[in-house]
């Protein structure tokens, strides 16, 4: 019994990457969403508001900066692994009520992209576009600039994952996760805050945690 247990615990990390792999794959494929309401051994569920996202790498991932700034930018995933990076580890808080506690997510402060931009006068909020050519988000300018928000490649302790929203994502680490957009392609600065996809169908805005979405869930720390 003993020497089940121990081999039990040794194969569980390789058990749950496992079950994450399957589940990720599967969520791709799944256009009903489905496959988001099952947790796997990590905490995470998958959510995908498209049919299918096309996988980016290296080859041919692009990030672009644009909007209200003076000099607009393309960066390829090397250009960004290339940045000073930054790491965080916090709790991942989901609207929808899961924790996933104690989550190092590594990268680029997004506020080192908007400052090498130049954010021209008269910009107040920056938009967030995502290569699965649905998903979009925004932040104030005042929130975007935050020590605690990241252009994310490195999600714990590894690339992100497609599944994850790799291989770059946003990651605002005081808000709600719908807020941390998926599969990032773009960052526009804009003069206002526009809703993104969840804000138009109800959703706040300013999503802090515990202080918006009638929610009461402890901050994320």
């Amino acid at each position: 019994m003993l020497g089940l247990g121990v081999a039990t615990v040794a194969a569980a990390p390789v058990l749950q990457r496992g079950l994450e792999s399957f589940l990720g794959a599967a969520a791709g494929k799944d256009p009903t969403g489905l496959t988001g309401l099952l947790p796997n051994g990590g905490g995470f569920r998958y959510y995908s508001v498209a049919a299918s996202v096309p996988h980016r790498g290296a080859a041919d991932y692009r990030l672009t900066v644009d909007g209200l700034v003076d000099r607009p930018a393309t960066y390829t995933l090397d250009a960004l692994r290339a940045l000073p990076q930054t790491r965080l580890v916090r709790d991942v808080q989901c609207v929808t009520g899961w924790r996933v506690p104690g989550t190092p997510f590594s990268g680029v402060r997004l506020s080192r992209l908007l400052d090498a931009a130049g954010v021209r006068p008269g910009a107040g909020a920056v938009r967030f576009t995502c290569f699965d050519g649905t998903y979009t988000e925004s932040l104030t300018l005042e929130q975007a600039r935050r020590d605690d928000v990241l252009v994310a490649l490195g999600m714990r302790d590894k690339p992100v994952s497609h599944a994850h929203g790799g291989p770059v994502r946003l990651y605002v680490a005081p808000m709600y996760f719908y807020k941390s957009a998926k599969w990032l392609s773009g960052i526009t600065v804009t003069g206002t805050a526009r809703p993104g996809f969840w804000e138009e169908r109800g959703y706040d805005i300013d999503a802090w945690v515990g202080r918006s979405n009638g929610r009461q869930d402890h901050p994320t720390s």
